[in-house]
């Protein structure tokens, strides 16, 4: 590990591409640019498997993209133009570099912390240094981590998650719950313990209706590592399946399966009410952002949404019209 090169990676990084957005759906066309009280700006990422450092110029796929100083720094300008914002992960933040098997996830939590993450969940690859590992770093994650359907009562993370929280953005309450997939498996027994894994439907309904109903919530969103679809195999529980077979969730921020949604997709629920699915692939080459924008009664108004990509590019951030 090259530390000078590392520092200045981390010290170094500028804003990606700038961004402007895009209207996903809206009531009528007279709301676009009338009767909105309240703007909430969601960002998100998933499966970020220990990229620190964006890809080298030779990384034909994504060549000179990633990078967490760049997402930092597109972090913090987007916080600066607007009031009320969420920075949310979907789990998989372990494994997949030399600096989790150096440092355990402890740079990953620190740099998260920094950046200011409100909330994560965790993914499959978070149990890799077994929950004696996940919990030695933990200290170093000042978010906290939402588990719904993992139950730790014998495990060492009993009491160390917590299955529901909600945030309140300038008036706007957002209940936030978080599911993750079936262990067994896919993760080796002495890694994941006794940890009780809940049908993620069942206990996605149970939260989403304690937050909707009895907590008041005016968003309610599933941060998810359950996967976005299998449709080889179509019994296994993804996000498509969830929205459509639940209620009282508005958003469901996906992870797992490292799937590149241009942007986000509408699902109908069991109820006939739309359901938003978003997922930004893997390694943190992407940076989901939705706004929401609620009218006076807290009721959604008009969507807009940007998958946005982090690279080397530098454009203006400030004049593309944020409101």
């Amino acid at each position: 590990m090259n530390r000078k090169n590392f520092l200045k990676t981390i010290g170094g990084g500028t804003l990606a591409v700038a961004f402007a957005p895009n209207f996903l759906y809206a009531r009528n066309k007279q709301n676009l640019d009338f009767g909105t009280s309240y703007k909430l700006t969601i960002l998100h990422t998933n499966d970020q498997h220990s990229r620190i450092e964006p890809f080298e110029a030779t990384y034909k796929p994504n060549p000179n993209q990633g990078g967490i100083a760049r997402r930092a720094s597109l972090v913090q300008q987007i916080r600066a133009a607007e009031n009320n914002v969420l920075l949310l992960d979907s789990g998989d933040i372990f494994q997949g570099t030399p600096y989790f098997n150096f440092f355990g996830g402890e740079l990953e939590f620190k740099l998260m912390t920094m950046m200011k993450y409100d909330a994560s969940t965790m993914g499959n690859h978070d149990f890799d240094n077994g929950l004696e590992g996940f919990l030695k770093v933990l200290p170093n994650a000042d978010f906290p981590f939402i588990c719904s359907n993992y139950d730790f009562k014998n495990t060492v993370l009993d009491g160390k998650t917590v299955p529901f929280k909600i945030f309140n953005k300038n008036g706007i309450k957002v209940g936030i719950f978080g599911l993750g997939i079936e262990l067994q498996g896919l993760v080796g027994r002495k890694n994941y313990a006794e940890t009780v894994y809940n049908d993620p439907v069942e206990i996605a309904q149970q939260y989403a209706d304690l937050l909707k109903n009895e907590k008041k919530c005016d968003l309610v969103i599933c941060l998810s590592h359950l996967g976005f679809e299998f449709k080889d195999v179509p019994q296994k529980i993804c996000d498509v399946q969830l929205a459509q077979k639940t209620e009282n969730i508005d958003v469901i921020l996906g992870g797992h399966t490292h799937t590149f949604l241009s942007e986000p997709i509408n699902y109908q629920n069991r109820k006939g009410k739309n359901v938003l699915v978003n997922q930004v692939g893997w390694a943190g080459l992407l940076l989901g952002r939705i706004d929401f924008y609620f009218d006076k009664e807290k009721n959604i108004n008009r969507i807009s949404w940007n998958n946005q990509v982090i690279d080397n590019k530098i454009q203006d951030f400030s004049s593309n019209g944020i409101l």
